[in-house]
């Protein structure tokens, strides 16, 4: 037997029976509800405790990072809009009319965090137009979090129960 042989014995190379696909389904949305608008969620709870210098530092990041993600939304917005409407749709397509199962874990994976990513410059937006800053920030993020994950939650439930679909009809037929 050759060498690539046992590699692919052991390691499945189709997405949603891999390892590596769920470890990094694991890792994405544990760093996408961690890092709400690109803060350190304990930050925004040492801001509510501690207040001060936390408060004031956090209110800084959250400016910078704000300006940082508009910046490019005001340039390219409309650009990015529709590259990521083609990217999503392009891969809807393939995923689920060419039922092609690398495009399937993709988009279900990608097309929650597009929903993410929208909420975070909604929220990004709403911050730097009000110029809010204190306990509205931080009630922002906080709501932010929870959105993020009830995403997150709700994407790896249907992730894994159409991981498991595809794995049982892969096993029945294949």
């Amino acid at each position: 037997m050759d060498w690539h042989l046992i590699v692919l014995e052991v390691i499945d190379m189709r997405s949603f029976s891999s390892l590596w696909f769920w470890i990094a389904v694991a890792v994405i949305w544990s760093a996408a509800s961690h890092r709400v608008m690109g803060v350190p969620f304990d930050m925004v709870t040492r801001a509510r405790s501690q207040g001060g210098q936390a408060e004031i530092d956090l209110d800084e990041l959250v400016r910078i990072n704000a300006n940082r993600m508009l910046r490019g939304i005001d340039g390219a917005g409309l650009w990015l809009l529709a590259l990521g409407c083609f990217v999503i749709v392009m891969l809807a397509l393939l995923a689920f009319v060419y039922w092609i199962e690398l495009a399937q874990a993709v988009f279900l994976l990608g097309f929650p965090l597009t929903l993410v990513w929208l909420l975070t410059l909604r929220v990004a937006s709403r911050i730097r137009a009000e110029g809010a800053t204190g306990e509205v920030v931080q009630t922002r993020l906080g709501h932010l979090r929870i959105a993020t994950q009830a995403i997150g939650m709700t994407s790896i439930f249907v992730t894994s129960l159409w991981g498991m679909y595809q794995n049982l009809s892969a096993g029945i037929l294949g």
